[in-house]
């Protein structure tokens, strides 16, 4: 089940909304990643269950700024180029501060970096099939679905099984995308 596509349907008007009271896409994109560092600061702190809904909070903000472009026909290339960088820097500090309040947790931390490394090659991966021409996509662990999950499993304080999980379907994502890839090339 892929979530993003759910997720579009109920953005969609509330973009318009945005749109029409002169909100700009790169306004919705910086204001996403602002809230989601403060609420990583507040997860450093060791207040999981609330920054991890502020970091919801500031995705679901940045998950705005599609449709605040399609809605103002502002879509552009270096849009989707600064929402992308955007979007893996909150991953990073979403990590980092559960990496600071995690800190002394060696299995913990073991599961972060892999767990980041793998977020990171996520995206990389579709970006490197699409610029060689080829679909990119694949796997259970986009985006909307490795914040999901990250944000779940602090909300409901099940941090290291939700790192296990998260490690293995964003690494199996991986997996997927590169054979999907590297059989296409001929």
């Amino acid at each position: 089940m892929r979530l993003r596509p759910r997720i579009t349907r109920f953005l969609e008007p509330i973009g318009k909304g945005l749109a029409a009271v002169g909100m700009t896409p790169t306004a919705m994109t910086v204001l996403g990643l602002v809230v989601v560092i403060a609420g990583s600061v507040v997860i450093a702190t060791g207040a999981l269950r609330t920054g991890a809904l502020i970091v919801l909070l500031g995705s679901l903000l940045d998950g705005l700024d599609g449709a605040v472009a399609r809605a103002s026909d502002r879509v552009t290339a270096k849009g989707a180029f600064l929402d992308s960088a955007f979007d893996r820097l909150g991953e990073i500090a979403a990590f980092a501060g559960l990496g600071v309040a995690m800190a002394g947790e060696p299995r913990a931390m073991l599961l972060i970096v892999l767990a980041v490394g793998g977020a990171l090659l996520v995206p990389y991966m579709r970006a490197r099939a699409e610029a060689d021409g080829h679909d990119g996509r694949g796997g259970l662990m986009g985006r909307a679905e490795r914040i999901l999950l990250f944000s779940l499993g602090l909300v409901l304080g099940f941090v290291e099984p939700m790192l296990w999980i998260f490690v293995i379907l964003v690494w199996l994502t991986v997996v997927v995308r590169f054979a999907k890839t590297y059989r296409s090339i001929e």
